[in-house]
């Protein structure tokens, strides 16, 4: 073999590889920007770009020394660095979850190891006063031989972190060539079982840094404020190279660039005290310049100075009780992998910064260390993660018989043995090292889901050693046979993920001790999540719940271009014919691929606006509010507007910008002056929004913050132009009556109405001559199954919900008082199984065509409960024209409408679809009072005395049911209008709790009235 097996040897994790040392960008000079201009610096030099690449189908196919000075490497294709090299036709690309690609032998691989040699020539000078090199790989997936100019110059592995080599002896003036062998797995694969497609080559950036022979080589900020919170005291640890100290001077600059603290050194600590000092926290992430210079080189990095504590179950920034509304997110793009750009992590944080996310969980994986920094600039709290993740033993063979023993003996393979204590260590290490200066960073993770023992006992052990000025995290500690034989004492917060509200309940009692964290909770899949406002509600009102990280932030897929149609096309597992895979369980982010938000998100960022109106009292004129953010005076980050909407409409608007009445410190409440104009009738509504009122790096002046709708009592609080469609027609006709055992037809010379007796349903419905149904109506309790109706969809499925059928029994009809009644018996069922539901349907067809129905059902309590009880009409697709009046104007459920607001909203039916990538119900409208679809010719109406749901697609239930794929949906030729009584909930089960009781549509009763009013345009 063409190389040493160190990629199946615990005992070879790293060769040669330099001492963990934080990251930082050395100059000859001061340099205030090294995250967004790195390059700028005179010591830098960056070795990415296009490389020379070889793909091998397995490790041992390697024959040829392609490291060796000379070799012809014309036959290699080319490649940019960074990459991944699935991306570029070779191998293919997998996504699974929890199961291992390969088989669990460890440290062993398979023979047939795919691998890429590297190769790339550049030009170097040796500088003067910084004669020494260094090669830095901040990235490699997932282990990889470096030689500079045939030299072997070593081996690292740990994907997401930084490998760093003494090049100086390697390296000659002029052209120099850099050879690189990476393989897609190693041992410390099996530490790498992230949940994540599975992706291979050198993905981060590759520069070589030139210093000095004597200087830093390491140092450690410490910055906190001091017992009064007034002044901040700043301690710097300093490791030099070959242990040597060197004379040199510390400064420290505030943002107006006024030096506030210095002090000169020559040895192994600074101390510097810094008077009235700023502290840092995301509502402020304020940052003072550290300047470190030494003899013939200059370091220049942020400081922020703040400090973080738990104190009887509370967790406290700065003295403050503080909130996380935070996500977890993975390196993820359609297009470059996991292969991430400082513009795409600046987008990312500029679409998080809009919907008041405040937190990020590195998940399962240190992000790029230039990422830290602007953390830090633009305000994040960020639990770092180490690269560890041994999820798949789990999975192994066993004869368990329920989750809960596999959770028990989840540990033995890797987490509870000491051959794996090592690498679990210098994971935790390699992590801590590199980011230990950044202020974002305030908790330490050891990993995700490797369940819990020695490993990670001494990790956490040399983490709180090391730096017991952050807290420390890890979620699988739970997992453990028996929880009184591992020591917790250096764990600092209970971390759970997908707890309900009733488990949450109880562990706040039962581990009250220490801070309550959810580091994955209200799982975004699909259309979801859809239990947001009922999290939020515990999170403040619990002082020990100190909040949580969404599962997650985007939807990860691959880009396979787009249809014939310009339909674009994402792929997800199993759409490379790859084993094992999880199907499209990594389509669950609140954004899509391209970074377009969610639903879910935009419901993520009203609930989490960051003011919140209490009270209106419209008698005394006043409007209580609460601050919800934890440093920030409100008068001094958002400016108040308003709306009266009556029947949907505007009325009155204005602003309020007066800082006393918005004097409103943090965490506090208070009621302010607001007179409006409420109408006799009508339904009204003071709708309050909350805008930036100073333009950040992120935000413009004026960016909306999120918004409130207070209900407004009037003398009826009846909507007035609902009201005056449920009035009685006017004027009589006499009806015409043609009737035979299967059907009645009821006709005046406006209208001719066909009812099915055999169904209890209107077959045709013809009005002025334009035809109102292309098939006939259905009773409808099915719903294309949301990817959070994964785990009951099979219930729903054995109860046959997608496949019913209504009949009718007995049929009466009477024309009495100017209008045509029908009343039939009814059922619905489904093949091989008894009545699902029965009862009475009523139809009151009046002179005018407008057309009155009652439904009565009685459900069948041994079924499970409903997705839905409705009506569903089957319109002509010129019916195109949507105007509705209840929640918009984006989908909204039971329990996913903080993003809506009660308005009337014209749009179209295909515009209502939010097209999730894996197709599935969406596009409904709760707490309706009417819906109207419009042709050129005739308009058709819904409206009842009671909201109601409804929804109007050009596609079916059946077609979003059956296809896998967005791309995949081929339009009914109908205009699709389901009138609800109710849906179920969205809740977050495809990953999280049981949909709450009080969302589930489980009534074994239901009575459901609507009107359906036809009108000439």
């Amino acid at each position: 073999m063409i190389v040493p097996k160190y990629f199946e040897d615990f005992d070879h994790l790293h060769v040669n590889t330099m001492p963990n040392r934080a990251y930082y960008i050395p100059a000859s000079r001061r340099m205030e920007d090294l995250v967004e201009n790195r390059e700028a610096s005179d010591r830098f030099f960056l070795l990415s770009g296009d490389w020379k690449f070889r793909y091998f189908t397995s490790v041992y196919d390697v024959k040829e020394e392609f490291f060796a000075e000379g070799y012809d490497t014309s036959a290699f294709e080319t490649i940019p660095v960074p990459s991944v090299w699935q991306n570029y036709g070779h191998d293919h690309h997998q996504y699974t979850n929890v199961r291992y690609p390969f088989p669990v032998d460890p440290p062993y691989v398979p023979y047939e190891n795919p691998c890429g040699a590297y190769v790339r020539t550049f030009e170097w000078k040796k500088q003067e006063e910084a004669p020494r090199a260094f090669l830095n790989f901040e990235g490699v997936d997932s282990c990889f031989y470096v030689w500079m100019n045939g030299s072997f110059v070593g081996y690292s592995q740990v994907s997401h972190s930084t490998s760093e080599f003494d090049v100086t002896d390697f390296l000659k003036d002029g052209t120099n060539t850099i050879a690189v062998l990476v393989l897609k797995w190693c041992d410390g694969s099996y530490l790498e079982d992230q949940d994540k497609f599975r992706m291979s080559g050198i993905f981060r950036d590759v520069y070589l840094l030139a210093r000095p022979e004597k200087g830093i080589r390491d140092y450690f900020v410490k910055a906190a404020p001091d017992a009064s919170y007034q002044n901040g005291e700043v301690s710097i640890a300093i490791t030099w190279n070959d242990g040597e100290p060197q004379e040199g001077t510390a400064k420290l600059f505030d943002t107006e660039n006024h030096l506030v603290a210095e002090a000169a050194f020559g040895g192994d600590t600074v101390q510097m005290h810094v008077k009235d000092a700023h502290l840092w926290n995301a509502e402020e992430p304020y940052l003072y310049t550290l300047v470190l210079e030494t003899a013939g080189e200059v370091i220049t990095d942020h400081v922020g100075i703040r400090e973080i504590h738990a104190k009887d179950g509370v967790l406290y920034l700065n003295g403050v009780k503080i909130k996380f509304h935070g996500t977890n997110r993975h390196d993820s793009d359609p297009v470059t992998g996991f292969a991430i750009s400082l513009a795409q992590i600046k987008k990312d944080l500029k679409v998080m910064k809009e919907h008041n996310i405040n937190a990020i969980r590195t998940s399962h994986y240190p992000n790029a260390p230039y990422c830290y920094q602007l953390y830090d600039r633009l305000g994040f709290y960020v639990i770092d993660e180490a690269d560890n993740e041994s999820h798949g033993t789990e999975e192994i063979y066993a004869n368990y018989t329920s989750w809960e023993e596999y959770a028990k003996n989840w540990n033995k393979l890797i987490a509870n043995n000491p051959v794996f204590t090592e690498a679990t260590v210098d994971r935790t290490q390699r992590c801590v090292e590199r980011d230990k200066n950044r202020p974002s960073v305030v908790i330490w993770s050891m990993g995700n889901e490797c369940a819990y023992g020695c490993t990670f006992e001494a990790a956490l052990k040399w983490t709180k050693e090391f730096d017991p000025t952050r807290l420390t995290h890890y979620e699988s500690a739970r997992y453990v046979d028996d929880p009184k034989k591992y020591d917790y004492s250096n764990l600092d917060l209970y971390s759970r993920m997908y707890p309900s509200l009733e488990e949450i309940k109880k562990e706040l009692v039962e581990y009250g001790d220490k801070p309550y964290i959810m580091c994955e909770y209200c799982h975004a899949m699909g259309n979801g999540p859809g239990d947001l406002e009922d999290y939020f509600e515990l999170i403040h009102s619990e002082e020990k719940m100190c909040g949580g990280f969404i599962w997650e932030w985007c939807d990860h897929a691959i880009d396979m271009g787009k249809t014939i149609e310009g339909k674009k096309m994402y792929a997800y597992g199993g759409d490379h014919n790859e084993y094992p895979h999880d199907g499209n369980f990594c389509m669950d982010g609140l954004v899509y691929p391209d970074r377009t938000p969610h639903t879910g998100l935009m419901e993520f960022k009203n609930v989490y606006r960051p003011v919140r109106v209490t009270g209106y009292d419209a008698e005394k004129g006043t409007l209580t509010i609460k601050n919800y953010m934890n440093f920030v005076n409100l008068k001094d980050y958002a400016v108040l507007g308003y709306e009266v909407l009556v029947d949907g409409e505007v009325t009155e608007s204005g602003k309020i910008t007066d800082e006393a009445l918005l004097e409103l410190a943090a965490g506090c409440e208070k009621t302010i002056p607001l007179a409006i104009s409420v109408p006799e009738q009508g339904k009204c509504a003071l709708k309050v929004t909350w805008y930036q009122k100073q333009a950040t790096e992120v935000l413009p002046e004026q960016f909306e913050l999120g918004f409130e709708e207070v209900p407004v009592k009037t003398k009826d609080n009846q909507n007035q132009k609902a009201k005056e469609m449920m009035k009685r027609p006017e004027g009589t006709a006499s009806f015409g009556w043609k009737e035979d055992d299967h059907y009645l037809t009821v006709s005046t010379e406006q209208f001719s109405y066909t009812y099915n007796k055999f169904t209890g349903l209107f077959e045709e419905m013809c009005y002025a001559n334009q035809n109102l149904l292309d098939r006939p109506m259905e009773l409808n309790i099915w719903r294309a199954p949301t990817d959070n109706d994964r785990n009951i969809k099979n219930t729903w499925m054995r109860a046959q919900y997608d496949r019913t059928v209504t009949r009718a029994y007995e049929t009466t009809a009477k024309e009495e008082n100017g209008c045509v009644e029908i009343e039939t018996s009814y059922s619905i069922s489904s093949p091989a199984l008894q009545r699902i539901l029965a009862g009475v349907i009523k139809w009151t067809i009046y002179s005018d065509g407008t057309t009155d129905v009652h439904v009565e059902a009685k459900k069948d309590p041994v079924f499970p409960v409903l997705p839905r009880f409705g009506l569903r009409l089957f319109l002509p697709e010129s019916f195109a024209e949507l105007t509705y009046c209840g929640l918009g104007p984006v989908e909204s459920y039971v329990d996913k409408h903080q993003a809506s607001y009660h308005g009337v909203f014209h749009s179209t039916p295909a515009e209502q679809q939010e097209d999730y990538i894996r197709p599935q119900e969406n596009g409904s409208h709760y707490d309706c009072d009417y819906a109207s679809l419009a042709s050129d010719r005739a308009v058709l109406t819904a409206v009842g005395e009671k909201t109601f749901s409804f929804q109007a697609s050009v596609y079916t239930q059946e077609e979003l049911t059956e296809k896998a794929h967005n791309y995949e949906l081929k339009p009914c030729g109908s205009t699709v209008f389901c009138i609800d009584y109710r849906q179920a909930g969205i809740g977050s089960a495809s990953c999280g709790p049981m949909l709450l009781e009080k969302y589930q549509l489980k009534e074994n009763e239901i009575k459901f009235a609507v009107r359906l009013k036809p009108e000439l345009l």
